[in-house]
């Protein structure tokens, strides 16, 4: 690929071909089901239980119904905590995380309102069943997208761009265990966001490259090439992944385009730090 060229992915080959996210011959699970299930993950987040795959002994089937789930889940908290969606997080878009999850798909979930924080943020470990942190580039869009747009219809609907960390809860998830219907369910085990400023889009984003520290020392690098090809991949594959319900991204949502890493696990008191080449930085303390 010549530099400063891009390879658009059709978020198709993802949300339909991949993820099978259209509706099939299945039956939907009713409401009451749906609803159920969504009030078990509440009481378990609420207890601090540990996370154990549930897809199969509640009757989740297939994506569309652990989406489903996710979407009853996502308006108990809204209702319970008085907020908002802001955005949506996609996950599992490099092959690194794929890998390390055992899973072969993106996958997303709901940003809420109130659990945005600003670069030098702190959160304690304690509040979460196991705090995971992810390094990524965030997106905010200057006017809607539909699930056809293309490569050249995302550039033109980002209205801003920002180094991220993704808080993410795998509430001790044993990973030979998990399996892509329960995770979805659990919003993407999505438990905020840390935003760097946000800044003029670039030109070029697959070249850039991140890299994260840990108090002050280099553990891991990325570029953007490893979100899907590049970070406005993941944008398009939302956008049709909202298509499928007849929804879609609007002017001032938030994406959460992916780990350009992997995800790391604090075990003790630490400062990470996520510097993105021509974006400046993002950063994020855990007290433990």
């Amino acid at each position: 690929m010549a530099a400063g060229e891009l390879t658009f992915i059709d978020p198709g080959t993802y949300a339909v071909n991949r993820l099978g996210i259209r509706a099939n011959e299945d039956r939907g699970m009713i409401g009451g089901e749906t609803d159920e299930v969504a009030r078990m993950l509440i009481d378990e987040h609420q207890r601090g239980a540990r996370f154990r795959p549930f897809a199969a002994a509640t009757g989740i089937a297939n994506l569309d119904q652990a989406y489903e789930v996710q979407r009853s889940h996502v308006g108990l908290q809204m209702r319970d905590r008085h907020t908002t969606a802001v955005g949506y997080k996609v996950g599992l878009t490099s092959p690194r995380m794929q890998e390390m999850c055992k899973i072969d798909r993106p996958v997303a979930g709901v940003i809420l309102g109130d659990r945005i924080h600003q670069s030098g943020a702190v959160v304690q470990a304690r509040d979460y069943g196991r705090v995971g942190l992810e390094f990524e580039l965030a997106v905010r869009l200057g006017r809607d997208l539909r699930g056809d747009a293309d490569l050249a219809a995302v550039i033109q609907a980002v209205d801003s761009i920002a180094p991220a960390v993704e808080i993410v809860d795998d509430r001790h998830c044993d990973y030979a265990t998990l399996d892509v219907l329960s995770l979805v369910a659990d919003n993407s085990w999505n438990a905020g966001v840390v935003l760097g400023a946000w800044c003029v889009p670039l030109a070029d984003l697959e070249t850039l490259e991140g890299v994260m520290s840990v108090d002050g020392k280099v553990q891991d690098r990325g570029s953007g090439r490893d979100v899907l090809g590049h970070p406005y991949n993941s944008v398009a594959w939302v956008a049709q992944h909202l298509a499928e319900t007849n929804d879609k991204l609007r002017a001032g949502d938030i994406v959460m385009t992916g780990n350009w890493v992997t995800t790391k696990f604090p075990d003790a008191s630490s400062t990470y730090r996520f510097d993105v080449q021509g974006l400046g930085a993002v950063e994020l303390s855990v007290h433990r």
